[in-house]
């Protein structure tokens, strides 16, 4: 378990294929994400929201599904267990399963145990993922819509963050005190999914949101 800190991650490949066919439980797809500019294969949209959701808040660096297969005796027998995500982020590499807390069962347990010790071994954090608060969900969501690469022509997310830059403002008063506020909203999706401006997830997003600069903004002088 201790050298799979040495394995060269970025050469792994799936353990087992995604694949698609007429008839089948579960729903896989493929999903893109700006932090890799590359998209991700997932078994279910549980591990789809993982996926955004770590493009929006990680660090990402990369994202590996199904990176290796464990293989562990129990006084049941030999149990395999194939986790779902090796993300490796800023902060340090997290091996992840995801399962929805209703489908836990007890053997699923033993098979979480099993890879939090691995993890444990490999230096990783190790976490599972059993759902997302509504609202969380939805924002991000929302947000996404923003993400990929945005012409600024008119110079509107300067302005954005020049005004953000004097204190909290509602998002629709922010988007309002820049020249086109039509144009601005788009752009002010894009700060926020960046992280250049930042807004209380805990509830709706709406334009009575306070949005402000963010930390990272101030720390690289966006506010100037």
């Amino acid at each position: 378990m201790r050298n799979l800190a040495e394995v060269e991650v970025f050469r792994s490949r799936p353990v087992r294929r995604f694949t698609w066919r007429p008839g089948q439980w579960h729903r896989p797809g493929l999903e893109y994400l700006v932090s890799t500019d590359r998209h991700h294969g997932f078994e279910s949209f549980e591990e789809e929201l993982l996926l955004l959701v770590a493009d929006f808040a990680a660090d990402l660096v990369e994202a590996l599904a199904q990176p290796f297969r464990l293989e562990f005796l129990t006084t049941d027998g030999v149990i395999r267990h194939t986790p779902d995500y090796l993300l490796l982020t800023a902060s340090g590499p997290w091996l992840v399963d995801v399962r929805p807390e209703e489908r836990i069962e007890p053997e699923d347990e033993v098979k979480f145990a099993a890879s939090a010790e691995a993890a444990l071994a490999a230096g990783w954090n190790y976490g599972v993922v059993t759902g997302w608060r509504k609202r969380v969900v939805g924002i991000v969501d929302g947000l996404s819509a923003g993400r990929r690469d945005l012409a600024d022509q008119l110079g509107l997310q300067e302005q954005l963050l020049r005004v953000a830059a004097s204190g909290p403002l509602p998002f629709g008063e922010l988007v309002e005190r820049c020249g086109y506020p039509a144009i601005a909203r788009a752009h002010a999706l894009h700060l926020l999914w960046h992280r250049r401006l930042g807004v209380d997830m805990s509830v709706p997003l709406g334009d009575s949101s306070p949005v402000r600069l963010s930390a990272d903004a101030r720390r690289f002088g966006d506010e100037r």
